[in-house]
């Protein structure tokens, strides 16, 4: 071990026992930037930069059982991701295939997919499902894996799903329009059931969001850290959870 680690090793034991355990997010979403970048910087295809990002996860998420949280998103691959070339997103679905079937067989962690799997490929869709299904008796952290993920379709999705169940059950249109509600939505989101995230953190230095959890996120606290994902460092995530707790929130208040 080099003097650098060691010493941000000490640093990250300061700032981890700085935190105060009630004030930890109970949700964490992660928009898992700058893999490509990253890859590019290094004279490296994106298949390398996708594939360091996606062995950063298991790491990441141990982080996050360390202290305590209890829902982490992980945006994967967008909507608009599933127009790129074939050649860059065939990879990229493999490497999502595998970390995710790897998650699942780490024994505790539930994964939940997010996302439109309407849109994936049936390979990839199956696979997330298997996960779905192999790790929904747990107790341990849950893990929404957001693959075709994206803001608007999702509301749209939610949408859909709440005239299709007023349908089914015998509603018109009026009656649902003089009840409707924020909660109903709520209800038929991809997360519904869940709390919404209270610390939304991307990385790479891009300060925008870009659809991820539009509606859930309403009401979050956002972390915006210069690192790409695959340099993100357990200290980079313990300041974004040092910010967080310093942060009077508001609640759009």
């Amino acid at each position: 071990m080099g003097v650098t680690d060691l010493v941000y090793g000490v640093y990250e034991r300061r700032i981890k026992a700085s935190l105060d355990p009630t004030r930890i997010p109970r949700h964490v979403g992660v928009m898992l930037d700058g893999n490509r970048r990253w890859a590019a910087a290094q004279g490296m295809s994106s298949a390398h930069g996708h594939q360091a990002g996606a062995d950063k996860i298991e790491e990441f998420l141990g982080w996050c059982d360390e202290v305590g949280v209890e829902v982490v998103t992980l945006w994967l691959l967008s909507t608009d991701n599933l127009s790129r070339p074939a050649a860059e997103l065939d990879p990229l679905l493999r490497i999502i295939e595998e970390t995710v079937t790897g998650l699942a067989s780490r024994g505790t962690w539930r994964l939940h997919p997010v996302g439109a799997l309407d849109l994936l490929p049936a390979h990839t869709a199956e696979v997330l499902k298997a996960a779905d299904d192999a790790t929904a008796t747990r107790t341990g952290l849950m893990v929404n894996v957001a693959v075709g993920y994206g803001g608007r379709r999702e509301v749209v999705d939610a949408v859909r799903a709440l005239l299709a169940q007023a349908a089914a059950e015998g509603v018109t249109l009026d009656d649902l329009a003089a009840d409707l509600d924020a909660e109903h939505i709520a209800e038929h989101l991809y997360t519904a059931g869940q709390p919404d995230p209270d610390l939304v953190i991307r990385t790479s230095g891009e300060q925008r969001l870009s659809g991820f959890l539009l509606w859930q996120s309403a009401h979050s606290e956002f972390y915006f850290c210069e690192a790409y994902w695959p340099d993100f460092r357990k200290v980079d995530f313990l300041r974004a959870l040092r910010a967080y707790g310093a942060r009077g929130r508001r609640f759009g208040v």
